[in-house]
């Protein structure tokens, strides 16, 4: 059974990639402490550390709503894996898989993050009529993260709460 669901989990997943200019120790470094995220990603506006591998989430969402998600760690292997999740109910949480590898050149590293949804296919539909759609949430989210550590600041507003990376 265990096995079926993570198949079932990567058919209903979105995936993107990216090379960072910066070695795999920092950029898991960075991207481990969770309190760094609402400065890159495009609708995350708070973390709170409330556990050793629990924090909770502010999101803005459509219409100004925020929204609080509570955050699992659920899986950390130093340089290579980040795995998290959504504390929902069995079935609707929302999953992330962020894994970290040597680029192409010294001092780079490849990231590869692999989000699933609840629903699969039909929740990314309904996600995306509300203006949110996942797998161009990941890439955007990815190259803020990108422009973060190797410049130093955001610009990127491309899927992100409007006025939050000021150009």
């Amino acid at each position: 059974m265990h096995g079926s669901r993570r198949l079932l989990r990567r058919l209903d997943a979105v995936d993107a990639c990216i090379t960072i200019n910066r070695t795999v120790a920092d950029t898991f470094r960075f991207y481990r402490d969770f309190t760094n995220m609402p400065r890159f990603l495009g609708d995350v506006m708070a973390v709170e550390q409330i556990g050793p591998e629990t924090s909770r989430w502010t999101i803005q969402g459509p219409l100004g709503m925020h929204i609080r998600w509570t955050v699992r760690l659920t899986e950390e292997r130093a340089n290579e894996l980040i795995r998290y999740e959504t504390v929902a109910a069995t079935g609707l949480s929302t999953c992330w898989e962020v894994f970290f590898r040597p680029g192409p050149e010294a001092g780079q590293t490849e990231v590869r993050e692999v989000m699933t949804t609840p629903f699969g296919r039909l929740g990314r539909t309904g996600l995306a009529l509300i203006g949110k759609p996942p797998a161009d949430e990941v890439q955007s989210n990815l190259q803020r993260l990108k422009e973060l550590l190797e410049e130093g600041k955001v610009t990127y507003d491309r899927h992100a709460v409007a006025g939050k990376f000021p150009a």
